[in-house]
């Protein structure tokens, strides 16, 4: 972001997903032809969109809770929320003082960013692209079938996943522009199998809906009812801690389904700062991968 920077030195901001790169001459973003929201690993040190930026070492990390995919099934098709393995006591209480983040891990996914700024007079703008690589092993449940390219591209193409950054070391590393060169970084582009999913409601395939309900664990068959498991538990601690403080997502206000699941107590702020927060180190996995 600054030139003078110190590469270990962690800055949390808000970007635009969509990169945009810096030799963008053209006076709108919207403007550009292609849809630059996801960056293939292959093909990332070739195409003219993430090149420069990469060598450049303008490399982030994207927080996310999770992200969806959808298995095509003969009734339609069936979405999956994946994320991380939660810590046992996701969602309890903080020790008094502890500045480790106790609650939902966030996944870490490998991007790329730029920075563009239009001709003229104009606010500099920071976007960015996800990268992605093929999907691990457990990721073949959902796609258990190749998809064949489009017109002139040679042979087949499997699933691709997010890139994700598993633990402080690989974030670290990624981030490092300085330390660690683009050759060595691109090394840490890889699959991981340490995720989990559960199936949700095909009320996510609306991208109107913004709610808990998005990401609540559904029983496959089940009209309504859902299982209460170890892991739909912790799950559903972490979406009830998300309405608390927001006056328009009060706890009655919470959907009929909540009700289904055991709440867990809800953890306790600390003055600590948000990004280390948000990238602590976790601690062993409580949820299993679901298989249909």
């Amino acid at each position: 972001i600054r030139k003078d920077a110190d590469s270990s030195e962690r800055v949390l901001m808000d970007m635009r997903w969509g990169l945009v790169p810096s030799w963008f001459k053209q006076d709108n973003p919207s403007k550009l032809q292609f849809n630059t929201s996801n960056c293939r690993s292959d093909t990332m040190l070739s195409k003219s969109s993430y090149k420069g930026a990469l060598l450049k070492g303008k490399r982030c990390v994207v927080l996310a809770d999770g992200f969806y995919e959808w298995q095509q099934q003969s009734g339609g098709k069936q979405p999956y929320f994946i994320y991380f393995p939660q810590i046992k006591d996701a969602m309890d209480k903080e020790r008094e003082g502890d500045e480790e983040w106790k609650g939902w891990r966030l996944l870490t996914m490998a991007g790329i960013f730029d920075c563009w700024k239009p001709p003229g007079e104009g606010e500099m703008l920071y976007t960015y692209t996800i990268i992605t690589v093929d999907a691990s092993k457990d990721m073949s449940f959902i796609h258990h079938r190749q998809v064949r390219p489009g017109k002139g591209v040679a042979g087949w193409r499997g699933m691709k996943m997010p890139a994700i950054l598993d633990g402080d070391e690989a974030i670290g590393k990624w981030l490092d522009f300085a330390e660690v060169p683009t050759q060595e970084a691109v090394k840490l582009i890889q699959p991981t199998e340490n995720i989990v999913f559960h199936p949700v409601s095909t009320f996510v395939n609306n991208i109107r809906n913004n709610t808990p309900e998005c990401v609540a664990p559904i029983e496959l068959g089940a009209k309504k009812d859902v299982k209460a498991t170890p892991s739909n538990k912790v799950m559903l601690g972490w979406l009830k801690s998300s309405q608390v403080g927001s006056p328009q997502k009060k706890e009655k206000d919470l959907p009929k389904w909540t009700s289904q699941f055991i709440h867990t107590s809800l953890p306790k702020k600390t003055s600590a700062d948000v990004l280390q927060q948000w990238l602590g180190k976790q601690g062993q996995p409580a949820a299993k991968k679901h298989k249909a």
